[in-house]
């Protein structure tokens, strides 16, 4: 099989593509035909070992040294069970599905073995698969961090970075728990923000988020840029504040009930994953460098072509 292999710590130049061997799964475990992943700023981040000084050290002990330990990056994928383990039950072969390896990466590549037990689902019905790739790390990132305030039906909630992977779905997802929605955003960005369900937008370029009289239940940090003190400056007494940062990596895990709650979510209509560009697989590079300049709109979508599929009909 075709997979792109982070050679070094670096640009990203340092992504190859290489000839490996195709797995197999293991009596507990899926093989999925990956027919889309994402260039997540995770994997960005990771590629070019771009941490604070202080956090170097550690990083490199938990995810290697002179390169990433799993040289195959990429968190999150969708495509087509080719094959399942003697002991699955939940899902067969030709299902297509959807899910997030997270840091267990591994979906730059045309294959991925996952436990069934594992974050992955059955694809939404009103999805492609390029869609469904980008829903599994931003929707279930987003998920766990707005649970922890409970938001309730008429409640005010501010969302900063509003038009990022992780800002789009809390838009949505606030929404859609009964939230009054104020985005903060660039001013390009403002109506898109708008679709999405915002019921006000503030410009960040033009305005002060922290000099409107408003007072809000929640403010979230969806791109952690913000101090918790500026934050509060807009919040009620008893409101509460959230950052993608600390709030995503706290407490509680990721549980399968989660890609299927969006799941559920999806093909009602209540949530969509906002992507601003696709590529094929072999310009993962390009798309390291798009997601590298910070202003991408949602999700950089890859697309992974298997040339099998023009063979004899795709799926």
């Amino acid at each position: 099989m075709k997979a792109i292999v982070c050679t070094r710590y670096g640009p990203p130049e340092v992504l190859k593509m290489v000839d490996m061997i195709k797995p197999s799964p293991r009596d507990n475990e899926v093989l999925i035909r990956i027919h889309a992943t994402t260039a997540h700023i995770g994997d960005t981040k990771i590629r070019g070992s771009n941490v604070p000084f202080w956090q170097m050290v550690p990083f490199r002990i938990f995810l290697g040294i002179r390169k990433p330990k799993k040289d195959i990056l990429g968190m999150e994928l969708s495509g087509v069970i080719e094959a399942v383990g003697k002991d699955v039950k939940r899902f067969k072969e030709g299902d297509q599905v959807f899910a997030l390896p997270g840091f267990g990466f591994g979906t730059y590549a045309e294959y991925r073995c996952m436990p069934e037990d594992g974050m992955i689902a059955i694809k939404p019905n009103n999805m492609t698969f390029g869609e469904a790739a980008a829903v599994p790390g931003g929707g279930i990132t987003t998920l766990k961090c707005l649970r922890k305030a409970n938001i309730q039906s008429g409640q005010k909630v501010l969302i900063y970075g509003a038009s990022g992977s992780v800002g789009t779905y809390a838009v949505q997802l606030a929404r859609s728990f009964g939230g009054n929605v104020t985005g903060v955003c660039s001013s390009s960005n403002m109506e898109l923000v708008r679709s999405l369900g915002a019921s006000k937008v503030i410009d960040y370029t033009k305005e002060d988020f922290t000099r409107t009289n408003e007072k809000f239940d929640v403010v979230f940090d969806a791109v952690d840029k913000i101090s918790r003190s500026r934050g509060k400056k807009v919040l009620k007494k008893t409101g509460i504040f959230l950052s993608v940062g600390k709030d995503s990596g706290s407490g509680g895990g990721l549980k399968t009930e989660d890609i299927i709650f969006l799941k559920g979510l999806i093909e009602k209509g209540k949530i969509r994953p906002v992507i601003d560009r696709s590529y094929p697989f072999d310009q993962m590079v390009e798309a390291h460098r798009y997601v590298e300049k910070g202003h991408k709109k949602g999700n950089v979508v890859i697309s992974v072509d298997h040339p099998e599929d023009h063979l004899g009909g795709s799926v």
